[in-house]
């Protein structure tokens, strides 16, 4: 679909996020059989909530088809779009759930670090928690990317925007090793640039390291419920509770708006009521 290429080439958007909303408009395509260029905003709100769809999914259903019918009606092949007056029912943001600073911890240590693997997890979950990376942000990092001298690793975030975000020194260090004794048995023959690599040297997928953070929660005792963007839940919340500046947060979440990062003050907020309450001999 030339929309889809539009996304890539001209907005650059993460391949991710495309292949998100190209789910989106394929739903949309099999509910309202050959009528999407024609479709009015009622066909329009009775396909969203398809499927048992959550407000989190049909919020994010609604955006996709939203841009889509601008882009349609720019385009000429429409001259209204039907999702102008559609709106949602506001939906409470949901805390994100973070550990604490003990169960990172625990899931820092839980890879084997006799495996070549082992050694590459190690790093990758030290320089998540180290650096708050998004998953994609991580699995696609390029050797390029890596300023061990420095201290930092160069990210391309969402909508192409590139940040420098310091890595700390243990994470520095797991890096080394795993670049030193690991990534060579894993690249083989094949010199990929990428980072992190698979046992068949290719670059590891967002989905392998979801399936070893999973278990590596389990071997923690964490619960079977902790995935990737839980370090980074624990990354910005961390800092928070030492102290760090919202801005300075925001900066290195790669966040444009601010009011994205504010929920983390609430998830500090709530930790640090929780202690009062605790610890405190009238709480």
């Amino acid at each position: 679909m030339r929309f889809l290429t539009v996304l890539l080439l001209e907005e650059g958007l993460a391949s991710a996020t495309r292949t998100s909303y190209a789910s989106d408009l394929r739903l949309l395509a099999r509910a309202l059989g050959g009528s999407v260029l024609t479709a009015e905003a009622a066909q329009l709100t009775a396909a969203l909530p398809v499927a048992g769809a959550s407000p989190r999914t049909q919020a994010r259903r609604l955006s996709a088809w939203r841009r889509f019918y601008r882009w349609c009606r720019r385009e000429g092949l429409r001259e209204d779009d039907p999702t102008e007056f559609i709106a949602l029912g506001r939906r409470g943001r949901r805390l994100p759930r973070s550990p604490s600073e003990g169960a990172i911890e625990r899931l820092l240590a839980a890879p084997d670090l006799s495996r070549p693997e082992g050694l590459r997890d190690r790093a990758m979950l030290e320089l998540m928690y180290a650096s708050g990376l998004r998953v994609s942000e991580l699995t696609g990092l390029p050797l390029a990317a890596m300023g061990l001298i420095q201290g930092v690793v160069r990210v391309h975030g969402k909508g192409g925007r590139e940040r420098l975000v310091p890595m700390g020194e243990e994470a520095r260090l797991w890096l080394e090793r795993y670049l030193r004794e690991a990534r060579p048995l894993l690249a083989g023959a094949l010199g990929h640039p990428a980072v992190f690599l698979s046992r068949r040297g290719l670059p590891l997928t967002r989905q392998a390291f979801w399936l070893s953070v999973r278990r590596y929660g389990r071997l923690a005792g964490i619960g079977d419920d902790l995935h990737p963007h839980s370090l980074r839940h624990a990354f910005a919340t961390h800092l928070l509770n030492h102290g760090a500046d919202l801005r300075v947060v925001q900066q290195l979440l790669g966040h444009r708006d601010i009011s994205t990062t504010q929920i983390y003050t609430q998830v500090a907020q709530a930790r640090l009521q929780a202690l009062h309450a605790r610890h405190h001999p009238r709480g």
